[in-house]
């Protein structure tokens, strides 16, 4: 199905931009890291690899997002990216705006930084570059440390998740 373009400057609106991408199906993840003392995660399904060398990845957090404020602080040098499995459809929803008890989620600490337990992977990453890009801010991630499981993922296909198989 090809949408119409309305936007006058022949750009898409962003119903349709969100339309044509949620095609793309995506893993899931949650952006972990410490604000002052306080854990903080965000749901993030705009999660790439960049680079092999350099290890490289990039998040990409909307402004609105208080991930944002926090990764966006001098003193915020690291962050870590939880890649979920197939049964933790509860963290997204708990890391996208619709919490559940705080106590559900598996926390731990890799060299200080909370990551999640219970994840196909966990990559532990440096900020090392910004980048404003619309109403989003890109933050690409030098990894320094990872691990992982042949676990299934969570996947996220046209705004539901799924699973594989």
């Amino acid at each position: 199905m090809t949408l119409p373009n309305t936007e006058a400057e022949g750009g898409l609106t962003p119903f349709e931009f969100r339309q044509t991408l949620g095609r793309f199906a995506s893993g899931v993840t949650i952006v972990t890291t410490l604000d002052g003392q306080q854990r903080r995660g965000m749901t993030a399904s705009a999660f790439v690899s960049v680079s092999l060398a350099p290890p490289l990845i990039l998040v990409s957090v909307d402004h609105r997002a208080h991930m944002h404020e926090v990764l966006g602080r001098s003193e915020t040098t690291r962050f870590g990216v939880n890649l979920l499995s197939s049964t933790q459809r509860h963290l997204s929803d708990h890391f996208a705006g619709r919490p559940g008890p705080e106590e559900n989620v598996p926390w731990f600490e890799h060299e200080g930084l909370p990551l999640i337990g219970g994840c196909i992977a966990q990559l532990v990453c440096r900020k090392h570059e910004v980048i404003v890009a619309g109403d989003h801010t890109l933050y690409l991630g030098f990894v320094e440390y990872a691990r992982y499981t042949d676990d299934d993922p969570l996947v996220y296909f046209r705004g539901q998740y799924h699973e594989l198989g």
